[in-house]
């Protein structure tokens, strides 16, 4: 019996890695279906080895999980990290808050890596540093491709598991790549599992180290909203946190009311009227979802 996690699900198979000994292709036990448990990438599992020379076994026990994501589907996961570009091409405010807001729905920390800082000037940065500086996320930036900042990525990631999220076009592979130079697993492995091949359909873990894991979770570029009301918005916008209850009426949602302390705040630049922009057109999506 060996313990270790499932880096990837495809057809009915569980590819299991194993500290030290590399992957495995795993079925899992009919008594998971019967207790109506499917298992997870990201999860803990022990196994049997049916057939050590073609690394094949049997998944005998999913263990507990410490979370487990709905969109994507993957349990165990710590943090998300969120990659954009600072510019080329530049940023989709609308599609990071929306990650911001699912990622704080199912509880998970959140960092925001800006890639490509060095094709940006010092300007560039400040805004995007004065847009994000209090939306309760670790803020980052890098240059994928000159290697610039990569050592603060990897401080961390390390010791997680750490799903990555972000447009197509921002450096995401690029920062994979680098992030995996130093891997422990076997390169063989790696290819043994498909790395690069169904690459539109399945989330993948990847090994970085011992027990530090990144999760590239591929379509995981556009996001519909949680199923929350409209009226829940405001919770998940750190900024207005400190504003609540100040406003004139209780209950306000900060679009239409008079005396409402966030759009006061917004107009004397304390919140930043990008975020507040990007709440107004999130609230206004939840608000015609729930009408229709």
């Amino acid at each position: 019996m060996n313990q270790g996690k499932i880096i990837k699900g495809i057809a009915g198979f569980y590819y299991v890695h194993v500290d030290s000994l590399g992957v495995y292709e795993c079925k899992a036990k009919g008594i998971f279906r019967k207790q109506d448990i499917k298992p997870l990438v990201g999860d803990n599992v022990i196994i049997e080895v049916l057939d050590e020379d073609n690394r094949i076994g049997n998944i005998t026990e999913i263990l507990p999980r410490t979370s487990e994501l709905i969109r994507p589907a993957a349990a165990n996961v710590d943090q998300a990290l969120v990659i954009f570009a600072i510019t080329n091409p530049e940023p989709n405010f609308n599609l990071l808050d929306r990650f911001l807001v699912m990622m704080d729905y199912q509880n998970l920390p959140t960092v925001i890596l800006f890639n490509k800082e060095d094709l940006a000037d010092d300007s560039e940065k400040e805004r995007v540093k004065n847009i994000y500086r209090d939306c309760g996320c670790t803020l980052l930036f890098a240059s994928a491709a000159k290697e610039q900042g990569l050592s603060e990525v990897r401080e961390i990631l390390m010791g997680k598991t750490t799903i990555l999220a972000g447009p197509s076009g921002v450096g995401k592979s690029s920062l994979t790549n680098y992030l995996m130079q130093e891997s422990t697993m076997e390169t063989g492995d790696v290819s043994r599992i498909g790395r690069g091949r169904h690459t539109t359909r399945h989330s993948e873990i990847f090994c970085m180290e011992k027990d530090s894991y990144i999760c590239d979770s591929p379509g995981f570029t556009s996001l519909m909203l949680p199923d929350i009301e409209a009226g829940e918005l405001r919770y998940y916008y750190p900024e207005f946190a400190w504003y609540e209850g100040k406003c004139r009426f209780n209950g306000c949602v900060h679009v239409n009311e008079p005396d409402c302390a966030v759009k006061s705040a917004v107009e004397e630049g304390i919140i930043c009227r990008e975020r507040y922009d990007s709440y107004l057109c999130l609230y206004d999506e939840l608000k015609r979802k729930v009408r229709f």
